[in-house]
């Protein structure tokens, strides 16, 4: 009685999720939910900045106006909460449903480390428990009325990122990487697993990008050569951003105040997901 019949955004469990060509995997989201897009920030391997390109783009939408959230994927991994100052054991629950954090401009978070009671405790779990949690995060999470969802990912492509894929209403993602020659293979992988699961791939983004002298300006390629142009023009993507090498920005995602940040380098990225995905 109460279908939409938007399997996506639809708790009914109707004859049109179980049967025809409208069964899906898609997980329902909380009954009283309302998430308009869902952008997944992906990379192939751990320790290229996926975090915080995932922190910067839900701040600069925010600053846009529009209503930002933070689904944390990253299980074992989970530091969306420490970039924004937020602390653990901060998760409050009613009869509908967890409720979000919000951080101080009123983005809307859930991670496992606010659930826990110590930060630096350790998640030692078996890929489907990890997989059904992340699901909880869609289901039972009380979001309150998202424009733009923002989906912190695990590195690789394993049970979580798949459960992602399959059970998250994804618009499409952004692949984050770093300038090493061994990233970009992984990088490929991250594409093509995309392709397979038919997830549009929005761009690449480049971290780490080089590093410029505070001297002259110059800018210094640390970790050599970077090659995320070629590797955008051989799948037909773009480049959303290259993002280079800040210690002053390091320090406030350290310092818990990534709210605070000022640079221009993923406006594009943010005038991309603005354009591809308005909010009416």
């Amino acid at each position: 009685m109460g279908c939409s019949h938007n399997c996506s955004s639809c708790s009914e469990n109707c004859a049109s999720r179980e049967s025809g060509e409208n069964k899906s995997m898609l997980a329902p989201t909380n009954s009283v939910s309302e998430i308009k897009h869902v952008i997944g920030i992906v990379s192939g391997k751990g320790g290229v900045g996926k975090s915080i390109v995932t922190s910067m783009l839900s701040v600069l939408m925010n600053r846009r106006g529009y209503k930002t959230a933070i689904l944390d994927a990253d299980i074992t991994g989970p530091s969306i909460p420490k970039a924004f100052g937020l602390k653990p054991g901060s998760v409050e629950g009613t009869d509908l449903g967890m409720i979000p954090v919000r951080t101080k401009t009123g983005i809307e978070v859930m991670s496992l480390n606010l659930l826990l009671d110590e930060e630096s405790k350790p998640v030692v779990w078996r890929g489907p428990v990890i997989a059904g949690a992340v699901k909880q995060f869609w289901s039972e999470v009380v979001w309150n009325d998202v424009d733009y969802m923002f989906v912190d990912m695990p590195p690789g492509t394993g049970d979580v990122p798949l459960t992602v894929f399959q059970s998250l209403p994804l618009d499409g993602i952004i692949i984050v990487s770093s300038p090493q020659e061994l990233v970009s293979m992984i990088v490929e992988k991250a594409i093509n697993t995309a392709a397979l699961m038919k997830i549009p791939v929005l761009g690449l983004v480049e971290n780490m990008s080089y590093l410029e002298c505070p001297d002259c300006g110059k800018k210094i390629e640390i970790f050599g050569k970077s090659h995320i142009d070629e590797l955008a023009a051989a799948h037909g993507l773009e480049v959303l951003a290259k993002i280079p090498i800040n210690p002053a920005f390091a320090t406030q995602i350290d310092g818990g105040v990534v709210e605070l940040f000022d640079h221009p380098h993923l406006d594009h990225a943010a005038d991309l997901i603005e354009k591809k995905f308005p909010i009416a």
